[in-house]
């Protein structure tokens, strides 16, 4: 007893000399901490003198000492391997970053071989969803395989997916090889990400990462125009199947350059010890020794939480497919089955969850979370459908229609790092700028839904304008995502989330990956249903069929419009539907025709940006309930201190010897989190 008040005081004296939060405080703050954490730096609890400082030096002056000691990469690498792993890993993200835009400008010809004019908003939404879900996959599964392994499958599959696309004759097999492809995409961003753990040191992690998030946008920007140039010249199927050569000389390249390179749960897969379990469980120390043994291939593959990610998948395909026109409630029930049944698995039968649910119950994290969902799918209704306009409604081909995206995309860069340079420089709130980055992104979508610039138009400042918005539009963007991250670790740091930063940021991207799909897809429906119903009426009135009413639509009931349209407007309907491309196609719509169909398409990206609109207000309402309340500090510093009196107690029963050891189980565990 003598000894654990001796402890307790120690810990209350350590407590109370706990510097305050300054300007100069990191963003993310301390490392989570938990019993592994405490364990790996047990002689610094004890007596202030862990890794070879002097005693007498506190937490606060040991920070230089401790980034000198970890600034080392994991691995070395030579020069040569270092340029080669860099061209070949930006190979295969600018392809995976340029499938998301390209099928944009080339859906209308694919659309039209495979007659699947109405579908065709799946051949964006399949890649997506998948991608989405593989990411946290590839993570876990880059613990358990070599990373040269890993990346060299994720090449494979994307690669395959690409051949699979290029010879589909139905709409099923193109969505199953844009499903596959989609499967190697999320790998591969994931797994870029882990390299730059594993290969960079912390001074440099920053800059790859950064260079890894700039691969990835030029890819998005670039992506339109290399497919709109490249579609004329090859056609939509080469176009897939070229893709599948240079995923597998790069994913060869990356292979043998880093060949050498072990899991990046090095600790775990030498010394044989478990992987680390959720921090979310309330897991005890009594099974110790069982953590230790070895562990088999097999048995770390059993902890992946395979039925998380099934029943998320599924559930995501059936609620968008049960909102597609027309809804369908029988998918949409389905839906709520498998997500009851996610929720299920995450909460309590999965050992490792794949999202973790527990943390969701804050209701900063949660309202953050939708939040982010809601403004990148509002964000990728302009992604997707910027080009659409620049191809239907202005009237240019495709080679210039995914130019439009590199405004967007550079504001999107230039958000983020001027409010990232030029504001966030401290751990604080930043309530108040999250609200008007939102608002700013709403005022973007409404310039854009009142936009009128036309074929016929010639005056320069109209088209102006609407490239004027298209840029604020990301500006806008990229000055949210970072002001809400920096909010959503203000509000884990003014609440009982402490410890908890990397998981909530990992927690934040799996939403944000989520929104793409989303957007597109229910996007997709809305524009569809407004696209449809604008041309009804148009082809109508074109056709003199009475009762048809102006621009708002038809005064008569659609079921006898219907009706009243021949078989041929009809299926001319729905071509103009799945394909953007035939507004202005030669030969294909009269001077009349064209006229209806450019107003069909200017009143549906009408309806889809207001749209987009009214989910961004519903952000802003999210993202206002985000506000943090500082807890009772003395309370939370009377549970540091007593978290630090049992941790310090279980550590003295440790063996000194497996300090070493559990230093480098800390320096993977903080790698793990921050992939």
């Amino acid at each position: 007893m003598g000894k654990r008040h001796r402890i307790a005081k120690a810990g209350s004296e350590a407590a109370t000399t706990r510097a305050a939060p300054s300007e100069t405080s990191p963003l993310l703050g301390a490392r989570p901490a938990s019993a592994s954490l405490h364990r790996g730096n047990r002689r610094d609890v004890e007596a202030g003198s862990g890794n070879g400082r002097d005693d007498n030096t506190n937490n606060n002056t040991s920070d230089d000492d401790d980034v000198d000691d970890n600034d080392k990469a994991h691995h070395h690498v030579t020069t040569t391997r270092a340029v080669c792993i860099c061209l070949s890993i930006g190979v295969l993200m600018f392809m995976q970053a340029a499938n998301l835009s390209g099928m944009t400008i080339i859906q209308g010809h694919v659309a039209a071989d495979l007659d699947a004019y109405e579908r065709a908003m799946w051949f964006t939404s399949a890649y997506m969803i998948v991608m989405a879900s593989a990411s946290p996959l590839a993570g876990r599964l880059a613990t358990i395989f070599s990373l040269a392994t890993m990346v060299l499958c994720a090449a494979v599959l994307f690669a395959l997916g690409a051949v699979l696309s290029s010879r589909a004759a139905s709409f099923a097999a193109f969505v199953a090889g844009r499903a596959l492809t989609g499967a190697g995409g999320g790998c591969i961003m994931t797994l870029a990400l882990v390299l730059v753990l594993q290969l960079a040191s912390r001074k440099r992690r920053g800059l790859f990462v950064g260079m890894v998030n700039a691969v990835f946008t030029v890819g998005v920007s670039a992506g339109a125009v290399v497919f709109g140039a490249l579609l004329p010249v090859l056609g939509w199927r080469e176009l897939f199947l070229v893709q599948a050569p240079l995923a597998l000389v790069a994913g060869v390249a990356v292979y043998f350059s880093i060949a050498d390179l072990p899991p990046s749960s090095s600790s775990s897969s030498s010394h044989g010890s478990k992987p680390p379990s959720s921090p979310l469980t309330d897991d005890d120390d009594d099974d110790d020794d069982d953590d230790n043994r070895p562990q088999t291939t097999f048995q770390k593959l059993k902890t992946i939480d395979y039925a998380g990610a099934l029943s998320l998948t599924a559930t995501i395909v059936l609620f968008l497919y049960g909102l597609a026109a027309p809804v369908q409630p029988v998918p949409l029930l389905a839906a709520l089955v498998t997500f009851l049944f996610f929720l299920l698995n995450e909460y309590r039968l999965a050992r490792d969850p794949l999202i973790p649910v527990a943390l969701l119950q804050s209701r900063g994290v949660l309202l953050s979370c939708l939040a982010q969902l809601g403004l990148m799918a509002a964000r990728w209704t302009v992604l997707f459908y910027a080009p659409v306009f620049v191809l239907a409604v202005r009237g240019l081909p495709p080679t210039l229609a995914g130019a439009v995206l590199v405004p967007t995309n550079l504001g999107f860069a230039l958000g983020g790092v001027l409010v990232g340079w030029l504001h966030i420089r401290r751990a604080g709130s930043f309530y108040l700028p999250c609200l008007l980055a939102i608002a700013a992104f709403a005022a973007s979508l409404a310039g854009l839904a009142s936009a009128r610039v036309t074929a016929r138009d010639t005056a320069a400042w109209g088209w102006a304008g609407y490239i004027v918005c298209v840029f604020a539009n990301g500006f806008a963007t990229g000055a949210a995502l970072n002001y809400t991250l920096a909010q959503l670790l203000h509000v884990l740091a003014h609440g009982h989330g402490h410890g908890k930063e990397y998981i909530a940021t990992g927690l934040l991207a799996t939403f944000r990956g989520f929104a793409g799909s989303f957007g597109t897809s229910l996007g997709g429906s809305v524009f569809g249903r407004a696209l449809r119903r604008g041309l009804e009426a148009g082809f109508a009135r074109l056709d003199g069929v009475g009762g048809a009413g102006g621009a708002g639509g038809p005064t008569t009931s659609r079921p006898l419009l219907l009706l009243t349209l021949s078989e041929e407007r009809k299926r001319l309907i729905t071509r103009l539907v799945g394909s953007p491309n035939l507004v202005f196609a030669p030969g294909v719509l009269s001077e009349a025709e064209r006229a209806v169909a450019v107003s069909g398409y200017e009143g549906a990206l009408r309806t889809v940006y207001r749209a987009a609109v009214a989910v961004t207000l519903l952000v802003l309402v999210l993202q206002a309930g985000t506000f943090a309340r500082p807890v009772d500090r003395d309370t939370e510093e009377q549970e540091e201190e007593e978290e630090e009196v049992v941790v310090v107690v279980e550590e003295e029963e440790q063996d000194e010897d497996e300090d070493e050891e559990f230093r480098e189980e800390i320096a993977e565990h903080d790698a793990r989190m921050e992939a």
